[in-house]
């Protein structure tokens, strides 16, 4: 009885565990991202290059997940059609700028009265939190941005050019 308890626990860690290790393999370097797809009910960032499924990372989200961003502070992540517009290095490892607000979330903040934000990024842990890893995933925790390990970070930075479009979908 003992054994088969022991056996099932560690079953079951194993299969808790499996989630939060990245399977990835590294990207040959001719390779180039050219589009971004992330699903947010799913968690879950996909990059292509040609059509060609490249890699996948779980993610964490905006604290309130469900629905798209209407405005600044409501920490929901956009959904939408959008792009990369810059890379940054500093306060969360490193960091690719998503092109949120576009014209139609101007428009949709404004009906409402509010600013849209802006600020919206796919990053990282941070060099004080980078420890967590994978752990970050337990939660939303995020203003409203898109975040990975340090990492994985460091391999998407690497990965995906400035101007990479990137849709984010329910």
């Amino acid at each position: 009885m003992r054994k088969v308890f022991l056996v099932v626990f560690v079953l079951i860690i194993v299969v808790f565990f499996y989630g939060f290790f990245s399977f990835n393999k590294p990207l040959d370097k001719s390779t180039h991202v050219d589009r971004i797809i992330v699903e947010k009910s799913k968690r879950r960032m996909k990059l292509y290059s040609n059509g060609e499924l490249l890699k996948t990372y779980k993610i964490s989200l905006g604290r309130n997940p469900i629905g798209g961003k209407s405005f600044e502070g409501d920490n929901r992540t956009p959904e939408g059609i959008y792009y990369i517009k810059d890379k940054y290095v500093g306060k969360f490892h490193k960091s690719l700028y998503i092109s949120y607000p576009n014209q139609q979330d101007r428009s949709d903040a404004q009906k409402i009265g509010k600013n849209p934000g802006g600020s919206i990024l796919i990053h990282g842990l941070g060099e004080k939190f980078g420890w967590i890893g994978k752990m970050h995933l337990l939660i939303d925790w995020t203003a409203g941005c898109i975040a990975v390990t340090n990492k994985e970070i460091d391999e998407i930075y690497a990965d995906v050019p400035i101007g990479t479009p990137i849709e984010i979908i329910k």
